[in-house]
């Protein structure tokens, strides 16, 4: 029966590869690959449990009013009550609205667009409480692993399923899409991706701009069955024979903010950066082909060729994408003859090397040199495999 039980389910997080920034492009590639850590969203009943007795239309009543919502998540203290009105969730006070903006805007946003899911097929959204816990955090701080992609992911796939919805994986990242793109349109979605088809995949974003106007003149569930403009996935094999080593440099960065730095920036529509864009293109269909022969050493001279697009794009429009302990992770993975570069938009957050598996010894001089520049290797593994929410 809908809305009775519990629904718990997962999402993992990401690592880019290639093809940041150009991939904020509609239409342009980037790789990334699911990681071995995930944000599981529970959601029950929002019945009992502190909130108070039943209220009206099926909701929950509390001391500040009619509650239909409430959040709450490992990586916040307390929780967030929100009611639903004819312009999505609001917040029922200050404390919660402090709450939302605190972390859990993604929740909120993946909840907002199940709900317009749901009423378009008339069905009504049950009251319900979500927990959030996260495994894609240090000590309650993000390693840039794409927390926010991945409880997206993991909020509209428990909320659909908790509503007896069944989604294929296309209309599950397209809906974490439509809700994440109407936080900030200029985020590319390969998050999404990567949390939805899991493994490693190349992925080409849509037209976030085109997504939007399509849903406000069409609605939503018109939305998950027509082209999206740009949008691509597709699977990949996995790199054989090649270590993906991970580290955090201890210090978070703001992918929005960067994104949106380069957005506002003179750079943006110059020759300088159709040249960027074309030659990231380039890169990314290169590492495709080094992945599907198996060529190992292909895929390093790419990975090299990447860290130093960034570096150059740096250069030229002095975002902070290089920070000191991201050059040295790099050049630290170069040392042992691997290839090392941000996973991301860089200026903190974590960033990889690939290198040789067999090559034990080398492996371990790069933690050790990474440990000296104050690197934390994190114990994360790339999956092989597909792993959607589950």
């Amino acid at each position: 029966m809908t809305g009775t039980g519990t629904v718990s389910l997962r999402a993992p997080g990401k690592l880019f590869v290639v093809g940041e920034y150009a991939v904020v492009q509609p239409g342009h590639p980037a790789i990334l690959a699911a990681v071995d850590r995930e944000v599981r969203v529970t959601v029950s009943a929002a019945h009992g449990g502190g909130v108070g007795g039943v209220g009206g239309a099926g909701s929950v009543g509390g001391a500040g009013g009619v509650v239909d919502v409430v959040i709450e998540s490992d990586l916040s203290p307390g929780r967030a009550r929100l009611r639903r009105g004819d312009g999505g969730l609001v917040a029922l006070g200050a404390d919660d609205a402090q709450r939302v903006r605190e972390g859990l805007t993604h929740v909120v946003a993946a909840i907002d667009v199940v709900d317009g899911l749901l009423a378009e097929q008339g069905l009504s959204a049950r009251p319900v409480h979500v927990s959030v816990s996260s495994r894609l955090h240090h000590e309650g701080t993000k390693l840039g692993l794409g927390s926010s992609g991945a409880v997206t992911v993991a909020s509209v796939s428990a909320i659909a399923a908790y509503h007896g919805l069944e989604l294929s994986h296309d209309a599950r990242f397209r809906l974490a899409m439509l809700a994440t793109a109407r936080l900030d349109p200029r985020s590319s979605g390969g998050d999404l991706a990567a949390s939805v088809w899991g493994g490693w995949i190349e992925y080409h974003a849509p037209d976030r701009a085109a997504v939007l106007d399509l849903v406000e003149r069409r609605g939503i569930e018109e939305s998950l069955r027509a082209p999206w403009p740009g949008l691509r996935v597709r699977r990949l094999p996995p790199p054989r024979d090649l270590a993906v080593e991970v580290g955090w440099t201890g210090r978070p960065a703001s992918t929005a903010s960067l994104v949106g730095s380069l957005g506002r920036h003179a750079w943006q529509g110059s020759a300088s950066q159709r040249s960027f864009v074309e030659r990231s293109d380039a890169c990314v269909r290169a590492s495709v082909g080094a992945l599907e022969r198996g060529d190992g050493p292909a895929l390093l001279r790419e990975v090299r060729g990447a860290r130093r697009m960034l570096a150059k794009l740096d250069e030229e429009v002095r975002l902070g994408i290089y920070t000191t302990t991201l050059t040295a992770l790099s050049d630290a993975a170069e040392a042992v003859g691997g290839a090392g570069k941000p996973s991301g938009a860089g200026g903190g957050d974590c960033g990889i090397a690939l290198l040789d598996a067999t090559a034990h010894e080398q492996i371990a001089q790069l933690r050790k040199g990474w440990a000296a520049a104050g690197v934390l290797p994190v114990p994360i593994r790339l999956q092989s495999t597909k792993g959607s929410a589950a």
